[in-house]
């Protein structure tokens, strides 16, 4: 499990407004390459956003789909880019001062992934996902 966390100067319903932008996330998240189209009603639970992600010349066409919505608070998504894998990746919003205290986790979605990764592979996506918070604090403040 890769857990990360950022101070994000703007208010949470700011920050929220943009996790509910399924577009926003080909600007954010480190590896996306292009959101291709959201479901109607996104982020309500079940709804889904298709993205293309990758790395060099090497690419995946599948999409990340809603498992619970708190507005304001909280996000939880299951990240799929197969044949990569499938991640749960949960996004907390708690009120710090005048901005956010935004935690990010991501989770491998099976055991046998997260064996397979090992210690090394989740040091790997916290770094990504450090790089992704500093985006999403730039989007968010700008």
């Amino acid at each position: 499990m890769a857990r990360n966390d950022a101070f994000i100067a703007v208010p949470p319903d700011r920050v929220y407004e943009l996790l509910c932008d399924p577009d926003s996330y080909g600007h954010w998240v480190v590896g996306s390459r292009s959101i291709r189209d959201a479901d109607p009603g996104f982020p309500a639970v079940g709804t889904r956003f298709h993205h293309t992600v990758g790395v060099g010349p090497v690419a995946t066409r599948d999409h990340t789909r809603v498992l619970a919505a708190t507005p304001g608070r909280e996000l939880v998504l299951r990240a799929r880019a197969l044949p990569f894998g499938v991640a749960k990746v949960t996004l907390r919003l708690q009120p710090e001062g005048s901005g956010t205290r935004m935690t990010m986790v991501e989770d491998p979605a099976s055991a046998v992934v997260k064996v397979l990764i090992g210690p090394f592979g989740h040091l790997a996506i916290r770094l990504r996902n450090v790089e992704s918070l500093r985006r999403l604090k730039r989007l968010a403040e700008s």
